[in-house]
C-alpha cells in the first residue's frame, strides 16, 4: 500500500481559472485541466524562477516529486497552446476554503510529527528528510501531524484524493 500523500503548501488562487483562445466558442475547443498543485509548481518554477529544490521545499514536497509535477504542468499547458484548446485550472470546494484560511508560521517553515508512542511532539525543518526516531524515546513509531492519514486535518491547500 502506498503511503498517503502529504499536504501540497499553495500560496494563493489563481487570478484567473480559465483560459481559451480569442474568437474561438469554447464549445469547439478542447479542454486542457491543469490542478492547482500543477498551477503552484508553474508558478514556483516559471514565474517566481526558482530553483526545484526551493520550489519544492515551498510546496512541502521531495524535488522528485516537484519535478514530476512540474513535467506535468508543462506538458498540459503547452498541449492547451499548440493546439489552441481551452486551459482550466480545477480548484476543488475544499481547496479553495484551504486557500482563504492564512497558514501559520510554522506551516511555510516546519513540519510538525508526533510520537505515538510516548506521546512526545516536536517540529523539523522542511528538506531535512524523514527523522529515524522519536528524539525523546527513540520510537520509530511517530507520525507526521497534519498529513493524510493521521486523522487530523492540517489546514493547508491539499491535494489529497
Amino acid at each position: 500500500m502506498p503511503r498517503p500523500r502529504c499536504c501540497r503548501h499553495i500560496a494563493g488562487a489563481p487570478a484567473c481559472k480559465v483560459f481559451k483562445p480569442a474568437g474561438r466558442p469554447t464549445a469547439t475547443l478542447e479542454e486542457v485541466a491543469l490542478s492547482l498543485e500543477e498551477y503552484e509548481a508553474i508558478r514556483l518554477a516559471d514565474f517566481e524562477a526558482l530553483y526545484q529544490e526551493e520550489a519544492a521545499q515551498r510546496m512541502g514536497v521531495s524535488r522528485q516529486t516537484f519535478g514530476r509535477t512540474i513535467a506535468r504542468a508543462r506538458a498540459k499547458v503547452a498541449r492547451a497552446l499548440v493546439l489552441g484548446g481551452v486551459l482550466r485550472i480545477e480548484v476543488s470546494e475544499a481547496e479553495a476554503a484551504a486557500l482563504t484560511a492564512p497558514l501559520p508560521a510554522l506551516a511555510r517553515d516546519q513540519r510538525a510529527f508526533s510520537c505515538q508512542s510516548c506521546g512526545h511532539a516536536w517540529q523539523e525543518p522542511f528538506g531535512t528528510g524523514r527523522p529515524k526516531a522519536c528524539p525523546a524515546c527513540g520510537a520509530g513509531a511517530f507520525h507526521r501531524e497534519g498529513c493524510a492519514g493521521t486523522g487530523s486535518p492540517c489546514g493547508h491547500t491539499s491535494t489529497h484524493p
